[in-house]
């Protein structure tokens, strides 16, 4: 059995939360970035024997186009498959039907899943600081019974997910970052976009029409010049406010 860590997370919470969960699975694992512009995804196929524990956030109760198309190149041939969903304390809603979907369409057999709340990748007030200790102790948890019950070969038939077919619109937010007077135009930002939605010979730019609202370029600016609309992020935080209130937990779903 060969374990692989799939998860797309461009500003480190859904990384975190997988991360954990990979380690307390206890076994030596490959990771799978699904943020990397121009890889191959189509290479990777898998046996039946392995592990993929494949983690995603949750944009507007969705999984992210990119995320979806990356996934849907890679052949699963019946490997298992271990589905994390991370969201910013506000909720998941169709996320969780929608990775199973995919997942099953290349070829995985979806054997558990878990919910996880990270700190808001827009809006960093919500949920701040999580994961954390008491996450991290539920994760391990989550990870010990899952392996147990792989092992004793008790995750037999239809997993049961939340989630509504057809699945939630979601359009995208309006929020894109732009670059501030002190951009350098080192190309970091250019270099680490999920999508390209920052121009190589002028990293100062974002197409907004490619952009995703993903946060990856504030997150690995060096001089911090990447920043979205304070009008916009006051007007959205205000919105979520009473949605993001009360701690949301973590959620473990089993065969």
């Amino acid at each position: 059995m060969s374990v692989y860590e799939i998860m797309f997370s461009p500003t480190g919470g859904t990384k975190k939360v997988s991360e954990l969960f990979t380690r307390a699975f206890g076994q030596d694992s490959t990771c799978i970035d699904l943020t990397r512009q121009g890889e191959d995804y189509s290479r990777y196929s898998f046996r039946e024997e392995d592990v993929c524990i494949v983690s995603v956030p949750s944009y507007g109760g969705r999984v992210p186009d990119i995320a979806v198309s990356r996934l849907s190149r890679m052949k699963g041939n019946h490997a298992a498959a271990i589905l994390i969903v991370v969201y910013g304390n506000r909720a998941y809603d169709d996320t969780f039907a929608e990775l199973k979907d995919v997942l099953t369409d290349a070829g995985f057999s979806c054997k558990a899943a878990i919910a996880a709340v990270a700190e808001h990748s827009i809006m960093r007030q919500f949920a701040a600081g999580r994961p954390d200790a008491k996450d991290g102790e539920e994760i391990k948890g989550f990870a010990a019974e899952i392996r147990s019950r792989l092992e004793a070969g008790t995750l037999t038939g239809d997993l049961k997910l939340p989630g509504n077919r057809p699945y939630r619109e979601y359009g995208g937010v309006p929020m894109k970052p732009q670059s501030g007077k002190s951009c350098t135009r080192c190309g970091i930002c250019a270099g680490e976009c999920p999508v390209g939605a920052i121009p190589a010979e002028d990293p100062s730019r974002t197409d907004t029409d490619r952009c995703i609202s993903c946060m990856r370029c504030i997150t690995v600016c060096p001089q911090k010049a990447r920043s979205v609309s304070k009008i916009l992020l006051s007007a959205g935080s205000m919105k979520l406010k009473k949605a993001c209130s009360v701690r949301k937990g973590n959620e473990l779903f089993i065969v």
